[in-house]
């Protein structure tokens, strides 16, 4: 075969890389710079040694030192704790000796003064416990206002119960306190963390929203069933489920702009007053018959707006001019009897049995009546009030509350303000900006509800039996209750509502409740 040779490279070999021989002097420098840092270092060490000799003596007089220190106090180190000291001979047992105690570097004589706080404020007077505490130390009234807080909570908490009361037992821990709680059913115990669930619902009246401001929410006493009423003319009623809320009926009273409605004490007839008119109309829902009274026997007054119906039923209290109260029967139309007070009305509340009724003026003072004798039987002066606006009172007859211009409720006991000349208030509900146009207490007397209707989302709920203010209502980021002028809860309290000046009903399902 013939095979064709490559061209030759010429006897080029591969050549290798070749390394540079080292300085001599390389190493010499590396071992001059190595020693010059270790003299450096150890002059460095010999000062910090020096230092610490002079700041803790030597090695050998600080041990020495510690241990003299040792022989001094006469401590046993943690090694010897267990066991059995004896003395240097071995004989018997050596007392123990205790570290002396230290002494305070620096003391403040101001701190052993005790500073006395003025105890005739009116935050501080349901604090006091006789007329003789005008003063009270810090110390002390710190221990009061705990004392007074574990009161409004039922007494102890059982996390913070002592060892002797946990070894009693549960059950015999839930005899003892059981009746310090308040007193409310089982499912409402979550109240005491002041914080009411509730859901939002559909509007009560969204089946036909206003179309002006309402002036009035009532619940049926008897079916599930909201009535709302407003200045378009109108009284609709609507069935109450949270989901749909469907509408049941409507009236159209002509030219009548409806002040006040409300359902009687049987709930069969529905009463409704305008603003500036003396006649007001009656509606029969059994029958769908509507009868306007354009004139009632004894009434001097020129117009009809605020009224009450009383417990006793068949009968409404008319709310007159310049102090008057007219007491005027549904049968025969006509007022059998007046009493007057002095200034304006400006709210009339009914006790648990509408024997009493309570009158607030505009001149800060309540007048108590004897609807039987129609004679005043107290009177005094609502705790700083310069001008009343509301009041109402609890069906259980233990809460009164008054309203006032400058936004403060007071809540009273009924029985202080029956026989007392000066009751002083439980609590003063400060929550409120504005004037307190509405109060209304839930059926079970267990919540009161006030609201102002000259600012947007003015509404607060309060605990009633520990006197504090829910922090969670109202409960929307967005506005949602606007200004509420007329508040109402359903007959067994699952339901809250109120009218608004949008023409709306907010509706808001209380989760504590099982009932309507």
């Amino acid at each position: 075969m013939d095979v064709i040779k490559l061209p030759e490279t010429g006897g080029r070999t591969r050549t290798q890389k070749r390394v540079r021989p080292p300085k001599p002097g390389n190493q010499e420098q590396k071992r001059r710079r190595n020693a010059e840092s270790l003299a450096v270092l150890g002059e460095k060490d010999s000062s910090v040694k020096l230092l610490e000799e002079l700041v803790f003596g030597a090695e050998d007089e600080l041990v020495e030192k510690l241990v003299e220190d040792e022989d001094q106090a006469g401590v046993l180190s943690l090694e010897d704790q267990d066991q059995e000291p004896v003395d240097s001979d071995g004989e018997g047992e050596a007392p123990l000796q205790l570290r002396p105690s230290r002494t305070a570097a620096w003391v403040d004589e101001d701190d052993e003064l005790e500073e006395e706080v003025d105890m005739k404020h009116r935050y501080r007077r349901d604090l006091v416990r006789g007329e003789a505490e005008s003063t009270m130390s810090k110390q002390k009234l710190q221990q009061r206002m705990r004392d007074q807080f574990q009161r409004s909570m039922g007494g102890t908490p059982s996390w913070a119960e002592n060892k002797k009361t946990k070894d009693k037992g549960e059950h015999t821990v839930m005899r003892e306190t059981g009746d310090k709680l308040f007193s409310c059913s089982t499912e409402l115990w979550p109240l005491l963390l002041f914080v009411f669930q509730m859901k939002k619902c559909l509007h009560a009246n969204s089946a036909r929203p206003s179309e002006d401001r309402l002036t009035t929410v009532q619940f049926h006493p008897s079916a599930q069933v909201v009535m709302t009423a407003g200045l378009d003319q109108s009284v609709s009623l609507f069935q109450v489920d949270g989901k749909t809320n469907p509408k049941i009926q409507s009236i159209h009273l002509e030219r009548f702009p409806v002040h006040k409605a409300q359902f009687s004490l049987d709930g069969e007839m529905v009463i409704a007053t305008s603003l500036k008119n003396k006649m007001f109309y009656l509606y029969d829902m059994m029958e769908g018959r509507i009868t306007p009274v354009h004139t009632v026997r004894g009434l001097n007054e020129a117009r009809v707006k605020d009224f009450s119906v009383c417990p006793e039923g068949g009968a409404l209290l008319l709310n007159g001019t310049n102090g008057y109260l007219h007491l005027l029967t549904l049968k025969t139309q006509e007022v059998v009897r007046s009493m007057k007070i002095n200034g304006n009305v400006t709210g009339v509340a009914f006790s648990n049995d509408g024997s009493k009724v309570f009158t607030n003026s505009e001149e800060g003072e309540v007048y108590v009546w004897d609807m039987r004798s129609s004679r005043c039987v107290n009177r005094f002066t609502d705790d700083g009030c310069v001008k009343g606006t509301s009041i109402a009172a609890s069906r259980n007859g233990q809460y009164l509350a008054c309203g006032s211009q400058s936004g403060v409720v007071n809540v009273y006991s009924q029985e202080a303000c029956l026989n007392s000349a000066n009751p002083k208030p439980l609590k003063a509900v400060m929550n409120l900006l504005t004037s307190a146009t509405s109060l209304t207490f839930n059926p079970s007397s267990e919540i009161l509800a006030i609201a102002s209707r000259a600012e947007d989302e003015a509404v607060r709920l309060v605990h009633l039996p520990s006197l504090t203010v829910f922090s969670n209502f109202p409960i929307a980021k967005r506005k949602v209750v606007y200004r509420a002028s007329c508040l109402d809860f359903s007959p067994h309290s699952g339901f809250f509502s109120l009218a608004n000046n949008k023409g709306h009903a907010p509706l808001f399902r209380l989760l504590h409740y099982r009932d309507f």
